[in-house]
């Protein structure tokens, strides 16, 4: 399937003879790597993770679900936000609550099943600007290191907030998502 309607023009135009050899090259990338050998460290060092570097402001981390005022999940399971990821890292199935379950979920469908494989994503944050329900953000935090492959797939026991352990995001939410949220 072709996304794009772009190609790109290649050349098959003949090497010079000390372009074939590489040495040249080999040897310029040499020079590079002794200059910052010899220089040294002219920018500051941090003793990571004791210090951490400071990072920007708008910088993307870890993806956690919000909860409401009441402590209900706001998902609804549209569905949106796996639509608009560009990486396709974003699994869910959604399911209808009972009515035993009506002071978890604000909605009457939530998303039983919400995983993010944090191998496959790029952090770009349109799963954030895609959910109506201002339901998933990206964090400051920096994701967990992991020992195996299948780890890396967070479902909602990572994603969703602790009620007693709140994670603020005001500075991420837009002017729009903020009246949209109270």
């Amino acid at each position: 399937m072709k996304l794009t309607n772009r190609s790109k023009v290649v050349s098959n135009k003949e090497m010079t003879f000390m372009e074939r050899i590489y040495l040249p090259e080999i040897f310029k990338g040499m020079a590079i790597t002794m200059k910052h050998a010899l220089q040294g460290s002219k920018g500051k060092v941090y003793s990571y993770p004791e210090v951490e570097k400071p990072r920007a402001k708008v910088w993307r981390g870890l993806h956690v679900l919000k909860r409401d005022e009441e402590g209900r999940e706001r998902c609804t399971a549209c569905g949106l936000c796996a639509v608009a990821c560009p990486a396709e890292a974003i699994t869910m199935t959604a399911a209808e609550r009972t009515k035993e379950e009506k002071d978890l979920y604000r909605e009457e469908k939530y998303a039983s099943v919400y995983e993010i494989n944090m191998l496959r994503c790029i952090f770009c944050g349109m799963c954030e600007e895609a959910c109506p329900k201002s339901a998933v953000y990206l964090t400051d935090r920096l994701v967990d290191v992991e020992t195996n492959r299948g780890s890396f797939v967070y479902g909602k026991d990572k994603l969703v907030e602790k009620i007693n352990a709140r994670i603020d995001i005001s500075d991420r939410q837009s002017e729009l998502q903020k009246k949209s949220v109270k």
